[in-house]
C-alpha cells in the first residue's frame, strides 16, 4: 500500500486517500514524539489547557475528518486527570468526525483491581474499559497490562503489546552468564517464562505476600538461584517494596547479583530511595512513563519502546499483523 509524507507532515496518506494522524495528549509527551519520529511525521495540533476551575478543554487544530486518529497517552500521575484528558480527546475526535479513533496507553491505569479480592471491593480495570469505550474509542493499543484478561473488558480490538523482547535484547547485550529469571510472584510465572526462554535462563518463583497496599513480604524462593546472577521480572515497579525485599531475600539465598527488569517505572516515593539502598546491581524500565531526567543515572536504566508502538500503529493502520512485533526474532 503506497504512502505518502511530506517535510512536516502530521498525517500519512495512502493511494486511497486514507490518512493516518497522531496526536499526543501531555502525559509522556516525549514518548509521543519518539513515535512519529519512526513513523516519519509530526505530531497533530491540537490545543489542551484548562480552565479556571481546573476543567480540562480539548480542540483539534486541524480537520480530523475520515481521518485513522491515534491518540497516545499514558496514565501517568495525575492520574485521574490523565484518564480525564485522554477520554475527552477521544470524545473531541468522535465529534469532529474521524473514521476510526485508537487509544494508544503505553501504561493502563487502575489495572491492579482486575477483580473482587474482597467483598464490596470495585474492578477499576473494567470501569475504565467501560468509559474508553463510551467516549467513543475503535481500538486499544496497550503494553504490558497487569493481567492480560484486561482485554476480554473491552468489546472493541485490543492489541497487547509486550517490552519483553527489548527487555531481553538489553540483557544480551550484557553477556551475563549463569542466569536466572525471578518471578516475582505466581501471577507474573508465564511471563517469567518466556524472558527466562528468551534468555536461555532457567526460572525460580518468589511467594510474595501483602499485608496491605504497597506493602510486600518475600516468605520463600522456589528454585536454585545460589551463585546464580538473577533478574527479577516485573510489570511495572511502584513504591519498589517488591522489587527491593525480592533482591534481599535472593542475596539471602546465595544470589551473585541482582537485576531488575520492568515496563512501566511508576516509582511512588519512596521508590528511589529503596532502590538506591538495596542490593540490587541495576533497574532496567522502559518509557511508557516519564522518568525525570535527574533520575536516568546511577542504577536506573531506561529503554525506548517507541519503536515498538511505531510499528503496531503503522501495521493496524495498514491492516497487517501486529503479532509478529513479538516474535522474539523481529528486528525493530
Amino acid at each position: 500500500m503506497a504512502l505518502t509524507t511530506s517535510e512536516g507532515a502530521t498525517a500519512i496518506m495512502t493511494a486511497s486517500g486514507k490518512r493516518l494522524m497522531v496526536f499526543a495528549g501531555s502525559h509522556n509527551r516525549e514518548l509521543s514524539e519518539g513515535i512519529v519520529k519512526h513513523l516519519g511525521i509530526e505530531l497533530g495540533n491540537i490545543k489542551l489547557s484548562h480552565f479556571a476551575n481546573g476543567e480540562i478543554y480539548v480542540r483539534y487544530l486541524e480537520s480530523v475528518r475520515g481521518a485513522d486518529v491515534f491518540i497516545v497517552q499514558s496514565m501517568t500521575q495525575p492520574v485521574n486527570a490523565s484518564i480525564m484528558e485522554l477520554l475527552i480527546m477521544i470524545d473531541a475526535a468522535k465529534r469532529a468526525s474521524a473514521r476510526t479513533i485508537t487509544a494508544v496507553i503505553p501504561h493502563y491505569a487502575y489495572a491492579r483491581q482486575d477483580k473482587k479480592s474482597a467483598a464490596r471491593e470495585p474492578i477499576t480495570a473494567k470501569l475504565v474499559a467501560d468509559l474508553l469505550a463510551t467516549a467513543g474509542v475503535d481500538r486499544v493499543i496497550a503494553m504490558d497490562l497487569h493481567q492480560g484478561q484486561i482485554q476480554g473488558f473491552f468489546n472493541q480490538p485490543v492489541n497487547h503489546l509486550t517490552a519483553l523482547p527489548i527487555l531481553a535484547d538489553y540483557f544480551e547485550s550484557l553477556h551475563l552468564e549463569n542466569l536466572a529469571v525471578v518471578s516475582p510472584d505466581v501471577g507474573r510465572v508465564k511471563a517469567g517464562k518466556k524472558l527466562a526462554d528468551m534468555l536461555g535462563a532457567s526460572l525460580a518463583i518468589m511467594h510474595k505476600g501483602r499485608p496491605e497496599h504497597n506493602v510486600a513480604e518475600i516468605t520463600h524462593v522456589i528454585g536454585e538461584v545460589e551463585g546464580k546472577t538473577c533478574i527479577v521480572a516485573d510489570d511495572m515497579i511502584d513504591t519498589a517494596g517488591s522489587v527491593t525485599e525480592g533482591a534481599k531475600a535472593l542475596m539471602n539465598k546465595g544470589a551473585k547479583e541482582v537485576y531488575v527488569a520492568a515496563t512501566h517505572g511508576i516509582f511512588s516515593p519512596p521508590a528511589y530511595d529503596r532502590i538506591d539502598s538495596a542490593p540490587i546491581k541495576e533497574v532496567v524500565i522502559t518509557n511508557t512513563l516519564e522518568i525525570p531526567e535527574e533520575r536516568r543515572h546511577g542504577k536506573i536504566h531506561l529503554l525506548s519502546v517507541a519503536p515498538l508502538f511505531a510499528h503496531a500503529i503503522s501495521n493496524v493502520y495498514n491492516d497487517e499483523s501486529v503479532s509478529e512485533l513479538f516474535d522474539p526474532d523481529f528486528q525493530l
